[in-house]
This record gives structure tokens, sequence and C-alpha cells, in this order.
């Protein structure tokens, strides 16, 4: 039994709306999602890296995934949600407009990203993949390349290493 709840858990995505699309994460990535709380703000980071969060004594940073993306920025409301999530042991939380549900996309449903279309690449470096849900597509995300970037790697330990552009 223990295999196969691994196996299920595999193919389950947390969704969430941005924008006009809606994204999926694996939910094994997923720490947990919690409301939009108080955020610190860190000067002089990245502007999708809106600050830092007390998470039960754990500080994490937060990113806002719309200004990640490239997308127009939005205004927080009260369906705005936190995806606490773990990569590579790197907490992060995810700022996201709102939280759609867990979907289950089996592994046939699931297609590389196209990279056809030059216009807005940037979204498309986090996108790992296609998941067909009955008639919708929801876009994959790699949490990896979502905050494998040096600038939150840097927000987690120190800011006294300052680097030019």
């Amino acid at each position: 039994m223990g295999e196969n709840d691994t196996q299920l858990q595999l193919d389950k995505y947390v969704t969430f709306k941005s924008g006009n699309e809606y994204f999926g994460l694996r939910i094994e990535y997923v720490n947990e999602i919690i409301v939009f709380q108080e955020i610190t703000e860190i000067p002089e980071s990245e502007d999708y890296i809106k600050g830092l969060i007390n998470l039960r004594g754990k500080i994490i940073p937060v990113i806002d995934v719309r200004l990640r993306f490239g997308q127009e920025p939005f205004e927080y409301n009260d369906r705005t949600c936190i995806i606490v999530i773990n990569v590579k042991s790197t907490v992060v939380g995810l700022i996201v407009e709102k939280i759609a549900e867990v979907v289950e996309i089996p592994e046939e449903n699931i297609l590389p990203s196209p990279s056809i279309g030059h216009g807005d690449r940037s979204q498309n470096n986090y996108v790992k993949a296609i998941g067909k849900v009955g008639d919708d597509v929801k876009l994959l995300l790699d949490p990896d390349k979502l905050i494998g970037d040096e600038d939150l790697a840097g927000a987690e330990q120190s800011e006294d290493e300052e680097e030019g552009e």
C-alpha cells in the first residue's frame, strides 16, 4: 500500500490562478497553504521578492508569482494566499491570487511544454509541462526554476554580499 500512496501523491497538483492562466505545482513540494499575512520588505531586492514572513518562528522569503512571470501586478485581497513550498530544502512562499483546487493529473495527460512563439518568454521558463484536466489545461511549474535564482538563495542567507548589476 505504501508505494501506491507515493504514486498517488505524484499525480496530485495544487492549482492556482495567476492572471488568466491556471498553474499547477506538484503537491510533494507544497508544505502548506496559508492566508495572506504581513510581509516585511527587504530593501534592494528584486521586485517580485515581496519580502519575508514569519511562519511560526521560521523566516521565509515570499515571491509574487505574477511579478515573477512578468504579468501585471494585482491587488492583494481576502482570496490571496501564500503557498509555502520546499524545494531542495529551500522554503519559499508563493503569493498567488487564489487557490483553485487540488487535481490529479495522470502521467499520460502530461505533455511537454511547447516551445513555440516568442511572446511571453519569462513565464515559459518556469513551465515544465502542460497538464490536461478534462477540457482545461494547467501549466505545470518547475519549482526549481521558480526559486532557482541566486537572489532568492541570497534572501535566505545574508544580505551583506552586494553584487552589482
